[in-house]
C-alpha cells in the first residue's frame, strides 16, 4: 500500500502532513485582504446556494442557453470543490450552482492524487479561483470499507487499495473516540485534504476550507 500511496501523492505537503501528529495541522496561510474578501465572499455564495437547497427553493442559476454561449469563449469559476464521487453529493446541487460556477474535482473519499491536485492547480494558479472547498459527508462507502478493513484484516481488492490506504490513518487515529468511528473518520479524513492542500506551495493564493454534507438535511457546515 505504500508504495502505491508514494505514487499518487506529492512528494511535499502530503508526505509531511502524513509525518506530523494530528494536532500539528498547518493553519490557514494568511491571504492579502482583497484575497481574502474574495474567497470570502465565495464561500458564503456557496453557502447561500446551500441554503436554498436545503429549504427546497433552489434558483437552479447560469443555465440557460445564454449562458452557455457566454462560457463558450472562457470560463470564471470562483471555487474549487473536492468532493467525493457519491452519486448523493453532486456539488452543483448541493450548492444551487450552475454552468461555468466551479470547479470540480471528485474521488471516492476525496481521496487526493496527483491529478486531483494538478486539477487544483489549475483552477487556482491559471483560472486564479480563490477558494478551495473539500466537501466530505456521512456514510461515505469508501469510508465504511476502510473500517471494515481494519476491523476484519481482509485484503483490499484491486484499485480500491488505495483509498483504503488513504483513508486509513484518520481511521486508526480516531478510533478510540467515543460515539460513531466512521463518522469521526470522515471529519478527521476530511480536514486532512484540506490541510494537505494548504500546506502545499502551489495552492498560496488560495483560502482552503472543508466542510460536511448532511445526507439526511442537505445541509453543509463547516469543520473547524
Amino acid at each position: 500500500m505504500a508504495s502505491n500511496r508514494r505514487a499518487f501523492l506529492t512528494a511535499t505537503a502530503v508526505t509531511a502532513l502524513t509525518a506530523a501528529p494530528a494536532t500539528a495541522a498547518p493553519g490557514p496561510r494568511p491571504l492579502p485582504p482583497s484575497a481574502a474578501h474574495t474567497a470570502r465572499a465565495a464561500l458564503d455564495e456557496l453557502l447561500a446556494g446551500n441554503r436554498r437547497y436545503v429549504a427546497g427553493h433552489p434558483r437552479h442559476p447560469h443555465d440557460n442557453p445564454g449562458r452557455r454561449r457566454l462560457l463558450a469563449a472562457a470560463q470564471d469559476p470562483f471555487a474549487v470543490i473536492v468532493g467525493c464521487i457519491d452519486s448523493r453529493v453532486p456539488p452543483e446541487l448541493v450548492f444551487d450552482l450552475g454552468l461555468g460556477d466551479v470547479l470540480c474535482m471528485r474521488t471516492a473519499g476525496q481521496v487526493l492524487d496527483e491529478a486531483v491536485l494538478g486539477s487544483v492547480q489549475y483552477g487556482v494558479q491559471e483560472l486564479g479561483v480563490p477558494l478551495v472547498l473539500v466537501l466530505g459527508h456521512e456514510r461515505c462507502g469508501a469510508v465504511a470499507a476502510t473500517l471494515d478493513h481494519l476491523r476484519t484484516g481482509a485484503p483490499v481488492p484491486g484499485h480500491l487499495e488505495l483509498l483504503v490506504d488513504e483513508i486509513a490513518p484518520a481511521a486508526r487515529r480516531t478510533r478510540a473516540l467515543t460515539g460513531d468511528w466512521a463518522e469521526h473518520t470522515m471529519r478527521a479524513h476530511t480536514a486532512w485534504v484540506r490541510d494537505a492542500i494548504r500546506a502545499d506551495p502551489a495552492f498560496t493564493s488560495a483560502h482552503v476550507a472543508a466542510a460536511r454534507f448532511d445526507l439526511d438535511t442537505g445541509l453543509v457546515s463547516l469543520l473547524p
